[in-house]
């Protein structure tokens, strides 16, 4: 059977309440304490990082082209800020301390205010001191609706994380100046969730059709996903509708930030249909759909591609100028050195300092952008993966188009995973003004070197 997955782990957990006060304006997003049943039954809930009283935060829905007004209110121990992901946003509400704007001390607040102009699944989540706070909680779903939506008995968001929990206090391990975690594969945790619950059931029925969200909100975990008792598509990637919906076979990969888009059929004749990760220990459920009754005497069929969203055109990538960011570092593959602003210092010096990794050889987010590009401009960025991890590069403000293999385009993405040893090229349109990070969104990975930023003006 599925659903029994237990790791343990012997680290201690700290956390503090903080009081809640009431704030004026926007509607807020409180980020604050809270407890929540993550463990299985059994366990004490756990001390979260919450915007709102749950995990994932409350979700929420615009619709294509309206606004996003939330006023951010912190109740935390940190200061903070919120990242709207995968929005084209204006630059000023995107999130970034240092860049953007100055993070916001416990007890202040900021209001952020953006048009959503693409319909598809986004999602928030802290963006200072991420590596911490989105593994505490910080997070929730951003949908933004088609004017015309697909026809669809249940839409079903659903959020996945792994969790690093104390067994026996279920409390969040305290340990995110772990070296170890920081030099490999990132953050990973002891149980899976969805929803920031284990093992969470939903009810469907018999030939019903799902359009299920599913958003990868975990630090570091690759996510081999697959069905059981349910069939159908993948229509979307990172919120971009595919123009041929991919009709699912096997597994599929789903990287840190990275999103799915998925319309299915309950097809199951037993009781149950499940959402499984593959991991290379096993299968493991993330999510039941228990099924009671029929919706329909047969399976429908065919499905429609969602409406296209209005990103730019993407002329002739041949013509466009290649910038290459080498992705190095790690354990196996240690930095022989790397720049700490204008101090090029040894991989033994930054390895006392926390940093691991770097990207074009900068440890940190360097004064000077990788890429200074003029409004309009098609560029092509390869990104070559130096080291012996994978990396799901991230940019701000943008969605990119995948180049495959034969030179052709692929997907619209925000993020794309690039394997150990790979290289991996995108076409970007820079058609938003303003200075966009770029990172790794193996969130230790970017606290301890993989960040960099791009201009456009």
């Amino acid at each position: 059977m599925l659903f029994t997955r237990r790791h343990i782990l012997k680290t201690a957990a700290a956390a503090t309440i903080l009081p809640v006060a009431a704030r004026a304006g926007y509607p807020p997003l409180k980020a604050h304490l809270s407890r929540q049943r993550v463990a299985p039954e059994g366990f004490p809930d756990t001390t979260v990082w919450s915007y709102g009283d749950t995990v994932p935060g409350t979700i929420i829905k615009v619709d294509q082209g309206a606004r996003v007004q939330r006023k951010l209110v912190n109740d935390l121990p940190q200061p903070t800020s919120v990242h709207w992901h995968g929005i084209r946003i204006d630059n000023a509400m995107d999130g970034v301390p240092g860049l953007t704007q100055d993070a916001v001390a416990p007890g202040s607040s900021f209001d952020y205010d953006f048009v959503a102009p693409d319909a598809g699944t986004y999602w928030y989540h802290a963006h200072n001191q991420s590596m911490e706070q989105v593994a505490r909680g910080l997070y929730g779903p951003l949908i933004v609706a088609e004017a015309t939506a697909p026809d669809v008995d249940q839409d079903l968001v659903l959020m996945l994380d792994d969790w690093r929990l104390n067994p026996e206090t279920a409390q969040i391990t305290d340990d995110f100046d772990n070296g170890h975690d920081l030099s490999h594969a990132g953050r990973l945790g002891n149980i899976l969730t969805v929803n920031g619950s284990f093992d969470p059931a939903f009810a469907v029925r018999r030939n019903e059709r799902l359009r299920l969200r599913l958003v990868n909100a975990s630090n570091a975990r690759i996510f081999d996903l697959d069905l059981d008792g349910l069939a159908g598509w993948i229509v979307a990637l990172d919120g971009m509708p595919l123009e041929t919906p991919l009709r699912l076979s096997g597994s599929f990969p789903l990287a840190p930030a990275q999103r799915a888009d998925l319309i299915l059929d309950v097809i199951t004749e037993d009781e149950t249909a499940s959402l499984v990760s593959v991991e290379r220990d096993g299968s493991y459920g993330l999510a039941r759909f228990e099924v009671g009754g029929t919706a329909a005497g047969a399976r429908r069929q065919g499905v429609s591609a969602l409406p296209p969203n209005p990103l730019p055109e993407i002329g002739n990538i041949q013509e466009a100028q290649t910038h290459q960011m080498r992705l190095q570092g790690g354990a196996m593959r240690w930095l022989e050195s790397a720049r700490l602003g204008e101090t090029e210092l040894s991989g033994r010096e930054l390895a006392q300092l926390g940093k691991f990794w770097a990207l074009n050889g900068y440890a940190e987010r360097p004064e000077d952008p990788f890429l200074d590009a003029a409004v309009g401009s098609l560029h092509r960025i390869e990104f070559v993966n130096e080291s012996a991890f994978a990396h799901a590069m991230h940019l701000h403000g943008h969605h990119f188009r995948l180049i495959l293999d034969d030179g052709s385009l692929g997907p619209w993405r925000d993020t794309v995973l690039v394997g150990r040893g790979q290289a991996r090229q995108i076409a970007l349109i820079a058609d938003n003004p303003g200075n966009w990070l770029l990172h790794c969104h193996m969130l230790g990975h970017a606290v301890s070197g993989m960040m960099s930023w791009f201009r456009v003006s």
